[in-house]
Order: structure tokens, then C-alpha cells, then sequence
């Protein structure tokens, strides 16, 4: 099978990280997406990253009612930080009956060359790059002319910052995310 790793901190898991999943296998050669839910990210700080345990769990309740799509764990038993070279490597000697793509934001393209191994990952696995408001993607493509643009991806203008945010701030995210996490989040954080 052909699977695309969509990895992410998913702090929280929201209604345009699943939307995007769902558009991305309907809109490839793609058998299944799997949602690898970072325990930490090597280029981001930790402070406000929620548990992993609790993220994998939304992720998972998020994903448990889209055909196709999955949330894994499979990072949280590897070495930390989690660096995707390695993620990819460890997915590929694991189930050597899979190939595996890389599924990635045009925001995070533009700073690929600050991962670790970048040019292992170009050689050996096809990227997937849906784009981001204000990347220039012709730029993107002439820098890396091997990856695949998403053609036509939907804008989702939510982020998990502005979750969090609002969490903090007593207000709803009901709009934003999957109505069993909503009822998850809003125990956990909207209590009286």
C-alpha cells in the first residue's frame, strides 16, 4: 500500500488537519494517511505542548470515523526528539510491504533545508506539499522540482494556537474541531 505520513504535534488536533487528510487521500495515489502525532518537535519549544498521550487521543477520536485515515503512535517508542528522517526510516524496515510518502505544509517547505537529513528524505520519498497561505510555490518548485504540489488543497484558516488560545480564554472551539474532541476539550478546560 501506498501510505502518507501527515506528521504533526496536533496540540490539538483540529477540523483542518483532518479535512486536509481526507482531501489528500481522495486526491492521490495514496491508500492510506496515517496522522504521526509527534512527541516533540526538534524545531519547535515544548512549553505548550499539551501530553502526548491526550493528543494521540483526540488525534485518534478525531480520525476513528474517516475511512482511510489513522492516528499513530508509532514516534513515541523512537528516540527523542522526533526527526522524520528517522520516523521514515524506522516506518520503512518495519513494513517493508508499504511505501511511504511524506505529507508537508509549504510552510514547513520553506525551512526543509533545516531538517535533519533533508536530502536523504528528497531522494528516497516522494514529498507532498499542499500549499500555505503566502508560500510562493513556484519558488518551492524550482528549489525542490521532485515534490508534489496538492493541486487545488482547501485553506483551512484554523491553527492550533488559536485553539489553545481560545481554550485559555473560556470561549468555545466547537466550530473548529471534531464534536467528540469538542466535548473532550470542553470538560477538560471550559469547566465552571
Amino acid at each position: 500500500m501506498n501510505i502518507g505520513i501527515y506528521s504533526g504535534s496536533f496540540n490539538p488536533i483540529h477540523l483542518g488537519h483532518t479535512g486536509l487528510a481526507g482531501y489528500i487521500l481522495r486526491h492521490s495515489n495514496l491508500d492510506e494517511v496515517w496522522l504521526m502525532v509527534s512527541p516533540n518537535n526538534p524545531l519547535k519549544t515544548e512549553s505548550d505542548l499539551w501530553d502526548e498521550k491526550f493528543r494521540l487521543k483526540l488525534a485518534k477520536i478525531a480520525t476513528n470515523h474517516i475511512p482511510g485515515v489513522t492516528a499513530s503512535d508509532f514516534e513515541f517508542n523512537l528516540p527523542r526528539p522526533s526527526y522524520t528522517v528517522e520516523t521514515l526510516r524506522q516506518l520503512s524496515d518495519r513494513y517493508p510491504q508499504h511505501s511511504f510518502s511524506l505529507i508537508i505544509g509549504s510552510d514547513n517547505m520553506t525551512i526543509f533545508h533545516k531538517w535533519r537529513e533533508y536530502e536523504y528524505i528528497l531522494g528516497h520519498y516522494p514529498i507532498l506539499v499542499y500549499p500555505r497561505k503566502g508560500d510562493d510555490m513556484e519558488y518551492l518548485k524550482k528549489k525542490y522540482p521532485n515534490i508534489h504540489i496538492v493541486e487545488n488543497a482547501p485553506l483551512f484558516e484554523i491553527s492550533s494556537t488559536m485553539i489553545r488560545q481560545k481554550l485559555k480564554a473560556g470561549e468555545s472551539v466547537a466550530e473548529w474541531v471534531d464534536k467528540e474532541v469538542n466535548e473532550i476539550l470542553e470538560k477538560e478546560y471550559l469547566r465552571d
